[in-house]
Formats: structure tokens, C-alpha cells, sequence
């Protein structure tokens, strides 16, 4: 999608929308009321005709009926005094959905101020919403009619802020990209989406920039590193399993890098501890995290920040075969600890255990894993909020203020010693599962025994990654806007 700034506002192309904001009750900011008095009062006039109440759920298209003239939607924004970051990115969502039925091929959107919201942020939730909810995964469809064009998207601010707009633009750019990057990446069948697949989506993504570099560990390289959790998994699979690692060195050579490590299941039949069929072909999305790391990438590779970033993604397959793990198997991870299997079905902690050790080498500043890790965080905090838990309240803190930021929540839970119990094995050092209470919490400990030599969070995103079924299937992209805003958050320390 085309996103500019200008401060002209074009009002006589009847192929050109322009989008009004109107708050409650027909009131216009500055920049409207200017818009309005060169269409010769027509906005008020519609307000008052179409009784528009400028509601945060309100908003309505008016073609033009006149070559000379462009076309209007009218954008409520609700009562001045009740904009909040939260209410703007719904009514900025009602707009997205107003300009996608109403088939625009260019908008020109209003900004001025935005009265508690400052016109930066207006203009990062504006291409987010829009850049985002615009999306269509149609690569496989072979009608050129079923295809989604874009529109191209021009924000209208006033002189005095064209910088910062132009600047927040970038960021929204970048944002857009690293989110529908993620969701294109999820959508892909299993069948193209591999661990090969994953790796090379990798080294296109560091191609070509000097801050940039990829390296891709095979099978091989993974059990001279002990890897025998991570193998584990991937030996079901004819598909070989990858460690991936990508770095971004942004920053000063002795910066401590951020690092991300994602989940890539890239498709989860559950191994022996076979999954039901039902919904089945979801099973291609337990490889989100991973695309969420790759999807921040991309933006961080766009916005350039002075920051030394690395991501490590861990990448197989899990299927049912004869020389597949059974439950009851005993194996030994990079750490030295020894883990008994109990359910293959569980299987992403163990490709993240070993990736975490992996990491400890490049001394972090932090850690985040990305992970659709457990059904049990649906049954807690359902499809709308990540689950966050941590070894660092200072980092938890830091990714929920970044979640609120960038209208992409988490919620932390507990990884208290208590539930640690629930793991003890009688012939392992840990068992794999711990047991059906506290599911999302007993997962997230098991993962914190293999990370006490860094701050470290997890975040569960098994119930915001994607939707499920119906004609709204697909990925969702979070939580790029959550990992980007916390790593560019982190230049200011």
C-alpha cells in the first residue's frame, strides 16, 4: 500500500476520496473546518442530511455525483474529550473496512489535530489500521477479479508538523510491511512453508544490507551442539530441521544485542501424540513466531535504528513416523539437562530450550521468545491478549508498556517457583508436560530453566497469531507492532 503526506488538500477528482474526521455531534477539528468551507459547507450539510452523529462507529461514504468534485466519507471520531489511543485504532479499523467496500482507489485523510493524540501517533495507527486490515493473502487464487488492489492513502497535516508526520509515516511503513510480511508467511501452506523455506526467507531478508547477516545450522551442526530436544522434534519429519540466525548490527560493536527467538512449527501434526483432524490445516500457523521475528526484521532492516538485534528462529516439522519420538522418551538439550517426553504434542519447548541455550552466547541485553506455544492460553485470556511471563519484571513492564503503545496487549501470568513441581519426572531431570492445571504457566517454566543467564520473557501467542475458520481465516501479523515498538523503544536507553 502507497502511504504520502502532504498539506493540500485535492478536492475536485471524483476518482479521489477525501476523509472527513467529525467528532460527536457534528463538531470539526481545524483542518475540517477549513476542508468544509472550500466545499462550500457540503460536509456540514451532510452531516446534518445523513443525521451522522460522529460516533466512534460511525462512518459513511458519500460518492460523488459530479466529475468536478471528490468523493466523501464522513469519519466519526466520538467526544474529543473521550480519544484514547484504543478508541482511535477502532475508529481508524471502521475506516479501513469503509474504504475497502466502498472499492477507493486513492484517499486523502484528514490528520490535523487530533486533540490528546499527537499527529505522529495519529499517522502510525492510521497506516497500521489501514496498511493491515487492507491485507489479502491471494497468491493462490488464479482469477485476476478475486485480487485486492490497494488503495494509495495520503495524509493531510498542517505545515508546522509535516516532519514529524513524514517520520511517523516511515515508521507506519515499516510496521505495515513487517505485519503483512508475517501474515504472508503464516498463510502459506504447509506444504511450501518449510523449515528450507523459512531459511531462505531469512537470507533474503539480510540480503543486500551491510548491517546484515544470516546463517543457517543444519541437522548436522545441531547435534555437535547437543541438540537432542530440538532433534527430537525434527526427526519425525523428512523435512530437515534448521536453526536460523539472523543479525542485525545497527549499534556499537560492544552494544548487547536484543534478541528474538521464534517458534517455527511448520506444521504440527502433535508427532505420535497425534493432534485431532479437525481445524488440522491451522496447524500450519505454529510456525508465528517465528514469522513475527522475520515480519520485525523487515521493519527493523526499512527503519534503520542504531541497535544491535538478533534473531534466532527454530525451525522443523512434527510428524508421526517410525523413527519419530515416542512418549516415555528420554532426551538430553544443549544445556546438559535431560527432559522425558510425555506428550510430542508438546514440542516447541523443546526446539526453544535449545535455541535459548544457543543464545546465551552473544550475552544479551534481553531475550524474548515468540511462541503459539499452548491451547491453555486461549482458555485464559482468549483470542484478544498474549500471555507474558518472565524472569524480569523490569522487561515485562517494558513489553507491556510497548503493547499498549502499539494497540497490541499482553497480559503477564505467573512463573512462580510453586509450579515448578509440576515437572519433576521420576527419570529425567524434567518432564515435558506438567500436568492440566496452569498450562501456559508450567510451559513458560519449563522454558525458564534454560534461560538464567539473561533477562528473558516468553510470549504465548497461540491465541492472537491467527483467527480461526470462516471468511476471516487467516494470520493476524501480532505481534510485530508489540516487538517492533519495544526494540525501538529500547533506543532511548
Amino acid at each position: 500500500m502507497e502511504f504520502n503526506c502532504t498539506t493540500q488538500i485535492k478536492t475536485n477528482d471524483s476518482t479521489h476520496c477525501i476523509v472527513v474526521p467529525v467528532y460527536d455531534e457534528g463538531s470539526l477539528n481545524t483542518l475540517a473546518t477549513q476542508t468544509n468551507t472550500t466545499l462550500d459547507n457540503q460536509v456540514n450539510k451532510l452531516v446534518s442530511t445523513l443525521s451522522f452523529s460522529g460516533s466512534n462507529s460511525d462512518c459513511s461514504f458519500v460518492p460523488s455525483t459530479d466529475e468536478t468534485q471528490s468523493s466523501l466519507i464522513l469519519w466519526g471520531l466520538g467526544k474529543p474529550e473521550d480519544l484514547s489511543p484504543e478508541s482511535f485504532t477502532k475508529s481508524c479499523n471502521q475506516l479501513a473496512s469503509t474504504i475497502k467496500t466502498s472499492k477507493i482507489s486513492a484517499a486523502s485523510i484528514l490528520l490535523g489535530d487530533v486533540d490528546k493524540l499527537s499527529q505522529e501517533h495519529a499517522a502510525i495507527t492510521i497506516a497500521q489500521a489501514l496498511g493491515t486490515s487492507l491485507y489479502s493473502f491471494d497468491k493462490y487464487k488464479s482469477s485476476e477479479q478475486n485480487k485486492t488492489v490497494a488503495p494509495a492513502i495520503t495524509l493531510v497535516g498542517d505545515e508546522a508538523h509535516q516532519s514529524q508526520i513524514s517520520a511517523a509515516l516511515e515508521y507506519g511503513k515499516a510496521l505495515v510491511k513487517g505485519v503483512n510480511l508475517t501474515k504472508d508467511l503464516g498463510n502459506e501452506p504447509g506444504n511450501v512453508c518449510t523449515p528450507t523455506f523459512l531459511a531462505e526467507q531469512a537470507e533474503a531478508i539480510a540480503k543486500g544490507d551491510k548491517n546484515f547477516s544470516c546463517s543457517v545450522l543444519d541437522e548436522s551442526e545441531l547435534e555437535e551442539l547437543g541438540m537432542g530436544a530440538f532433534l527430537s522434534v525434527a526427526k519425525g519429519s523428512s523435512e530437515p530441521g534448521k536453526l536460523i540466525v539472523v543479525k542485525y548490527q545497527g549499534g556499537a560493536k560492544d552494544q548487547a544485542p536484543h534478541v528474538l527467538v521464534g517458534k517455527g512449527i511448520t506444521f504440527d501434526t502433535g508427532g505420535i501424540s497425534l493432534k485431532p483432524g479437525a481445524q488440522m490445516d491451522e496447524m500450519k500457523y505454529d510456525m508465528c513466531g517465528a514469522a513475527s521475528v522475520l515480519g520485525t526484521l523487515s521493519a527493523i532492516k526499512q527503519l534503520q535504528p542504531k541497535l544491535n538485534i538478533i534473531g534466532v528462529i527454530a525451525a522443523a516439522e512434527n510428524m508421526p513416523a517410525g523413527h519419530a519420538s515416542k512418549p516415555g522418551d528420554i532426551v538430553t538439550t544443549a544445556s546438559g539437562q535431560t527432559v522425558e517426553i510425555l506428550n510430542t504434542d508438546a514440542e516447541g519447548r523443546l526446539v526453544l530450550c535449545d535455541a535459548l541455550t544457543y543464545v546465551e552466547q552473544f550475552k544479551p541485553s534481553s531475550v524474548i521468545d515468540i511462541a503459539t506455544l499452548t491451547g491453555a492460553c486461549i482458555i485464559a485470556l482468549g483470542h484478544t491478549t498474549s500471555a507474558v511471563m518472565s524472569n524480569n519484571e523490569e522487561l515485562v513492564n517494558k513489553i507491556l508498556d510497548a503493547g499498549k503503545e502499539a494497540s497490541d496487549k499482553a497480559w503477564q501470568l505467573p512463573i512462580w517457583d510453586e509450579y515448578q513441581t509440576q515437572l519433576d519426572s521420576p527419570f529425567a531431570d524434567m518432564q515435558n508436560i506438567g500436568g492440566k492445571g496452569a498450562g501456559s504457566i508450567t510451559a513458560a517454566c519449563f522454558l525458564s530453566r534454560f534461560t538464567k543467564a539473561y533477562p528473558w520473557a516468553h510470549l504465548d501467542i497461540a491465541g492472537t497469531a491467527w483467527v480461526s475458520g470462516g471468511k476471516d481465516k487467516g494470520a493476524t501479523g501480532r505481534p510485530v507492532p508489540l516487538l517492533l515498538r519495544y526494540l525501538m523503544n529500547q533506543l532511548g536507553e
